[in-house]
């Protein structure tokens, strides 16, 4: 059963991709859940980048997660009130705050990546489509970092 959402086609994208995001959100939750994994999905790209990086800088952080500043520490600050993150000073830059996964938060991944393979499986054999989505998401992506979506609904309107 199709709604107004559905048939406003374009118009509605960031609603409807935000509705898809909402769902393997809350089937991630109850997929970690199942396997008695303590842990919120928003904690993902954080946890995730420290596993395969080890230690990074606030800032460093941010850019690889693709999120503002201040949404990162917000996200940094929860993760060490869980005990799953620690920063320590860099000695070369007194200033910087390197952060890296505790041991608890290592055990953590190590319980995670056979759900995360599991995860991974499921979620290709529901993408692999047709006009399969990631593939599509990395082509939107590369479009956007050429011209924004504001740049180019300003270019049009400048024809008009």
């Amino acid at each position: 059963m199709t709604n107004v959402i559905d048939e406003s086609g374009l118009l509605a994208i960031a609603t409807r991709l935000q509705r898809l995001a909402d769902q393997i959100r809350k089937d991630g939750l109850l997929i970690y859940q199942a396997n008695n994994i303590d842990f919120e999905p928003k904690w993902f790209p954080v946890i995730y980048t420290l596993h395969k990086k080890n230690i990074l800088s606030v800032v460093e952080i941010a850019a690889e997660i693709g999120y503002t500043h201040p949404s990162t520490i917000s996200l940094l600050r929860e993760l060490e009130k869980q005990k799953l993150i620690r920063s320590r000073k860099d000695k070369t830059d007194e200033r910087k705050r390197l952060i890296l996964l505790t041991e608890k938060g290592n055990a953590l991944v190590a319980q995670m990546q056979p759900v995360w393979d599991r995860m991974v499986a499921a979620l290709t054999a529901i993408t692999d489509t047709r006009n399969n989505l990631m593939k599509a998401i990395d082509e939107v992506e590369k479009q956007m970092k050429q011209q924004s979506f504001f740049e180019r609904e300003r270019q049009l309107g400048e024809s008009h």
